[in-house]
This record gives structure tokens, sequence and C-alpha cells, in this order.
């Protein structure tokens, strides 16, 4: 399939895990792609490789929870392509942690890049979706729809993220913009990866956060990404989509 064929997507968090998968299935669907990321070395890396695949990639490094870098990186992606048509907003962080001994810093930190650098994105490139009727796909989470266990501050994050998304929706539908989300659960990440879960942990919750099917690599994300971002998504807005495993099945 070559659903993207000239289109222009702006992809955040595209060093890695769901966010690098995305880039890559939409590059091989034809999409040029300016991938956003806090980490240089993984951009070069990824940008290197759809270029050499015979796409076209540019990379820029940005945090996306300061908004003078989320403009900057936008106003750096209209000078090179010209237009945007699809944003997809990866970018995340996450930390296990009691609630009661979750410290003030790294619960900002955690909405600070999660809700807030997706509301910053969102904001910048909304006038551009309008001009192209393109449309977004955020990150919430199976965490955005029941309870997790040490997951206080990355649960309201992506809480946000998907009340945002719909508000964006219904606000911006007859402007010719769709907005939706993608719910992902226990996806083999390097996030993920670097998780620890903290002293006392009660494990025998862990099956409440499990899919049936066994964890799964990003691609699966990147696929259902995919779908709602190209025309064979025009009738969805304002929705979320589980990619769990069935998991809150």
């Amino acid at each position: 399939m070559q659903r993207f064929d000239d289109k222009m997507v702006l992809v955040t968090g595209a060093g890695s895990g769901i966010g690098k998968a995305c880039a890559e299935r939409l590059a091989a669907e034809g999409a040029n792609i300016f991938a956003v990321d806090i980490n240089q070395s993984a951009l070069d890396a990824l940008v290197t490789v759809l270029n050499e695949q015979g796409g076209r990639a540019v990379a820029c490094c940005a945090d996306v929870s300061r908004q003078d870098q989320v403009n900057a990186a936008v106003a750096t992606c209209i000078e090179a392509f010209g237009r945007i048509d699809v944003v997809v907003n990866m970018a995340g962080i996450l930390k296990f942690e009691f609630i009661e001994q979750l410290d003030e810093q790294d619960w900002q930190r955690i909405i600070d890049v999660n809700l807030t650098g997706t509301f910053f994105l969102c904001k910048a490139v909304l006038p551009h979706l309008v001009a192209s009727r393109g449309n977004i796909v955020n990150a919430a989470s199976t965490s955005a729809l029941a309870g997790v266990p040490w997951a206080s501050a990355y649960s309201a994050s992506k809480g946000g993220v998907l009340s945002m998304t719909r508000s964006i929706a219904v606000e911006y539908a007859k402007r010719g913009v769709r907005a939706n989300c993608v719910c992902p659960g226990e996806i083999h990440t390097p996030m993920i990866d670097a998780l620890s879960f903290p002293d006392g942990a009660d494990f025998s919750i862990i099956p409440r956060i499990s899919s049936l099917t066994g964890m799964q690599g990003p691609e699966v994300v990147a696929g259902v990404v995919a779908m709602l971002a190209s025309d064979d998504g025009r009738h969805i807005t304002g929705e979320h989509v589980r990619v769990d495993g069935g998991t809150l099945s």
C-alpha cells in the first residue's frame, strides 16, 4: 500500500519505540517524514535509513515539553516541506512509583512531556492541518481507560491526551481536521525495558495490565496509526483504538 504518497508526516518520539515504528511504516507507504526526538543520534540513524531506502526524511532534535522548541520544529518542517498532512504524537515517558512516594518533579516532568508536549504540538500544527485538511494521531494508553497501579502521573497524562484529542476532533471537524488516539498496552519498547517496579509492589495485580496474547512489538501500533492517519480512516474522528491484546476486554 502507498496510502501516503506525497504526504508530509511529522512524528514525535521518532527515535525509538512506537514513534520510530510509525515513522518507518508511514515512510514505507510513501510519506515524507519530519522526525522529532530528544535523542539526536537516534534521529540521525533513523533518517539515514529512511533516506537510503529512497524516502525523504529530515531529523529535528527537540524537547516537546518546551513550547519554543516545538514552535521552532514546526517552522523548520514547513520550511523544509511546505506543508503538514499528518501529525503523529508519540513522544512520552513513564515511571512506576507509589503515588505517596512520587515526587513533584517526576509528576511534573511526565505531565510536561506526555500531555503538555502533545498540546504544544497540536496547537502549533493545527493551522497547517486546516490548510491541508489533515489529521492527528495522538498516543494515549490503556492507562487512560482503566486503573494502572504505580502509574498515577502517566495515567493522568494519558487521560488528558485522550480528552484533549476528543475536544480537538469536535472543535475542528467542520474545518476538515480529524483527531484520534491509539491506546497501546503491553508493547515492547525501550521505555518498557527501562521500567522498574517500586519496592514493595504487589505483583499479584500484574495480570491487570497484561495482554491475553503476549507482549508485541511497536509495529502493531504503527499499523493502526497508519490506518487512522490514511484515507481509510476518513470517517473516524474523536476515537480511541485499543492495541492491547485484550487487556481491557
